[in-house]
């Protein structure tokens, strides 16, 4: 791929270019999965989903605040919104939509592609889809698969998507993890050709270290590692010329939500760090600018 058309927004990793504020010139891709803090697939073992109806929920409280600091350093994002939540808080949609952010579809109930059969997938990302546009009265153009779980085996699932209208996915990650990765993927934005047709691939942003791909895209990365780590994460792309895609859950900043009796690894992973999220969002929007993935959907060569 030629990244000519993407790059007039980057200049090199050591010259990148400030704006007046003091931020990096161009911008990279904030995206947030907007789901419940007990709808998170470490919890599933945990949390029965015939639960969920019962719980208290924190999406919408969380989410605003998060609206509140964008809106505060002019940033703008794509918002993948479970069906689930769409149905039960439409006014929180709204909130998103009307805001200036773009709404894209997390799937209806946050099933892994990995668990559905085909028919149930088109099901979730048709339903999902319809739901939101509902809501907003705008075209949802893109998806992201719970826990990135379009895998290699798994591809039908981008057939499904074209076959369905969407234009673009973001569920790649270029990574090799137990439970998720693409390893074979690309890191920048860049098209597949897929049986069913053309699909624009966004995948989550990788710092390349010792031949490797290492996860710096955000989520449980942000919490648990050093800030510079994604930080250079987005450094990397910036050198590249391409913009990098950044993602947080609404859970990750929310000190006061329930917590659940689970083994020490799941207690880690789900709840390290969740008291400096807040900080770091604040520091990573001071530094970098950000927008919607809608917005580079033009700059992707073919």
């Amino acid at each position: 791929m030629s990244s000519a058309p993407i790059a007039s927004t980057f200049e090199a990793e050591r010259s990148v270019p400030e704006s007046s504020d003091g931020r990096a010139a161009g911008y990279h891709h904030f995206t947030v999965d907007v789901e419940e803090y007990f709808q998170v697939s470490a919890l599933e073992p945990f949390v029965a989903r015939d639960r969920w109806e019962e719980m208290e929920s924190r999406v919408g409280q969380a989410t605003e605040r998060l609206l509140e600091l964008m809106e505060g350093h002019g940033s703008r994002g794509t918002f993948f919104v479970l069906g689930w939540i769409a149905e039960r808080y439409p006014g929180l949609v709204q909130s998103i939509s009307k805001a200036g952010h773009e709404v894209a579809s997390h799937g209806w109930g946050h099933e892994k592609v990995t668990t559905q059969t085909r028919a149930e997938f088109r099901e979730s990302v048709r339903t999902s889809r319809d739901a939101l546009e509902q809501i907003t009265g705008q075209e949802v153009l893109g998806y992201r698969a719970p826990s990135f779980s379009i895998v290699e085996g798994h591809d039908w699932a981008l057939d499904i998507l074209v076959e369905e209208g969407y234009r673009y996915d973001s569920s790649l990650f270029p990574v090799r993890r137990r439970g998720y990765g693409y390893a074979s993927g690309r890191r920048e934005p860049h098209w597949l050709e897929r049986p069913g047709g053309p699909l624009l691939e966004f995948p989550p942003a990788t710092l390349r270290r010792f031949g490797t791909n290492l996860p710096a895209a955000g989520g449980a990365y942000f919490r648990l590692f050093p800030y510079g780590f994604v930080e250079a994460g987005l450094r990397q792309a910036e050198a590249r010329g391409v913009p990098a895609t950044f993602y947080i859950h609404p859970w990750e900043w929310d000190e006061g939500q329930p917590v659940f009796d689970v083994p020490s690894f799941t207690r880690i992973r789900h709840y390290g760090g969740l008291g400096r999220t807040w900080g770091r969002l604040q520091r990573l929007l001071r530094t970098f600018r950000f927008n919607s993935i809608r917005a580079s959907l033009a700059s992707v060569p073919r």
